[in-house]
């Protein structure tokens, strides 16, 4: 940028270059800004569900012992696990500042094969296991959602650093450099023309 020819021209493209700059920063700054505050509404949301999620798992653990107390582990594995072919994945996918965003949910009755020896234990454990599983598939769009938004995030940060503090500040060193150039010329112009006058 020091070999820019000392022009009127060149020093109203630096400027605007650095207008340019100064938007860029404003808008980096403003996006860091709405993606911190989405990353907060989506660490709150996982935290509520990774509540569920931990409240899910103990009941699973419960179900669980009460189910192999009933059967032993031995006849418990012989038991049909639940299908999911009935069940459905919907997911719904939103964009906040490029950043793709989703949930999803697993809906629809969990299958199961007829067992030899039934009991409400067993069932309670194959339901049980399966809450599990659709609190597993939100709390993992929410995981998805965080580390999204966290990328994006430190990349935004890091342009919006590099604009403020190395592109902006030699641009402005640059057009200082230029001006006080610019300023020296005209002035030994003056003195040219005022020397050929006389």
């Amino acid at each position: 940028m020091n070999e820019t020819t000392p022009t009127r021209s060149a020093l109203r493209e630096l400027g605007e270059e650095r207008r340019a700059m100064r938007e860029g920063y404003a808008f980096l700054d403003e996006k860091c800004f709405l993606l911190a505050a989405e990353m907060l509404r989506e660490l709150a949301r996982y935290q509520v569900l990774m509540e569920e999620f931990r409240s899910a798992q103990r009941a699973a653990a419960h179900a669980l012992r009460a189910a192999v107390a009933r059967h032993g582990l031995q006849e418990l594995e012989c038991h049909p696990a639940g299908r999911l072919e009935q069940a459905s994945l919907r997911r719904a996918r939103r964009s906040l500042m490029g950043v793709v965003l989703q949930s999803a949910e697993l809906s629809g009755p969990l299958g199961a094969d007829e067992a030899v020896s039934e009991s409400p234990e067993a069932a309670s454990c194959r339901e049980t296991h399966f809450a599990l599983v659709r609190l597993a598939v939100r709390l993992a769009a929410a995981c998805g959602n965080l580390e999204r938004l966290r990328r994006e995030y430190r990349r935004a940060v890091r342009r919006a650093r590099a604009l403020h503090d190395v592109l902006l500040p030699e641009t402005e060193r640059t057009l200082h450099d230029l001006e006080a150039r610019l300023e020296e010329l005209e002035q030994e112009e003056a003195v040219w023309v005022r020397h050929r006058a006389y």
